[in-house]
């Protein structure tokens, strides 16, 4: 990969679409952004995103998303190959109120599994000197040490990004054929096992921006009549499978599986099991 044109701190819309709408959408964007240079040459216009997704063994991430806590963060190791000299990141998406917040650090291939075993990071792990690749892995670490967290989801899609040729302000991605499926290892494998499709048909359409929304994308969402929606690949992948996948590296037992079973609900929507579920 080349430069790391990441949006550190954004806030984000997404919308769910057919493939009829992607295509039509894609027009309107183009008349403002350029496409990835990633996807230059492409004949989808795209490029394949890998993600493992950590979590702690009551997959307390994903519950802070279900439960709609305005103050959460996912931890997750992104590649692009399999390659023994392709990057690795590790990255933290932060979400507080509303606004996105992320941190990455690249990573060399063969330090991965160092770290997730808990070696403190240093400079000789990481692909850039940089200070704040430095510390982005750290916290990284911190989080994952305090959380105990583990792999627990291998998440694949296509992406077709567009971006701003001007600055980082404004960009727009379609996310194509998402696929999840439980991984408990971090061999960073291109292959997914049994996995779901919990988007398809449709696909992920998000407006991402870094201070006010622009006027073009305000056009755009009522030209196309969008309606915002939530899409968040690894939560809803693991819903779709089950949590009792992601247990314990799919063999949860005891009180806390039992209420899991039982379909704990509020108002409709899971939720993560309480103290007082698990009285029995």
């Amino acid at each position: 990969m080349g430069p790391d044109r990441l949006q550190m701190q954004r806030l984000e819309c997404k919308y769910l679409i057919s493939e009829r709408q992607a295509l039509l959408v894609r027009e309107f964007v183009r008349t403002h952004l350029e496409l990835d240079e990633y996807g230059v040459n492409q004949p989808d216009c795209s490029y394949t995103i890998h993600s493992l997704y950590l979590d702690s063994d009551d997959l307390r991430t994903y519950w802070d998303t279900i439960n709609g806590n305005k103050n959460r963060f996912k931890l997750r190791i992104r590649y692009y190959s399999a390659e023994p000299d392709a990057p690795v990141f590790f990255e933290i998406k932060r979400r507080v109120n509303d606004a996105i917040l992320k941190q990455r650090g690249g990573v060399r291939r063969e330090a991965v599994p160092l770290l997730l075993a808990g070696q403190l990071p240093g400079p000789e792990h990481l692909l850039s000197p940089q200070p704040k690749q430095l510390a982005a892995v750290q916290r990284f670490c911190q989080l994952m040490l305090d959380l105990r967290a583990t792999p627990k989801a291998h998440v694949c899609y296509r992406r077709e990004a567009w971006l701003s040729p001007l600055d980082n302000s404004a960009r727009v991605t379609f996310d194509r054929n998402v696929l999840v499926a439980p991984e408990f290892s971090a061999r960073l494998d291109l292959e997914l096992n049994r996995p779901v499709r919990p988007f398809a048909p449709e696909v992920i359409l998000e407006l991402k921006f870094t201070s006010r929304f622009p006027r073009w994308f305000q056009e755009l969402v009522e030209t196309f009549g969008l309606f915002r929606t939530s899409a968040a690949k690894y939560v809803d992948g693991v819903t779709l499978l089950g949590v009792e996948n992601f247990l314990r590296e799919g063999r949860p037992n005891g009180a806390l599986h039992s209420a899991f079973r039982n379909g704990i609900r509020r108002r409709g929507v899971l939720r993560a099991p309480q103290e007082a579920d698990l009285a029995d």
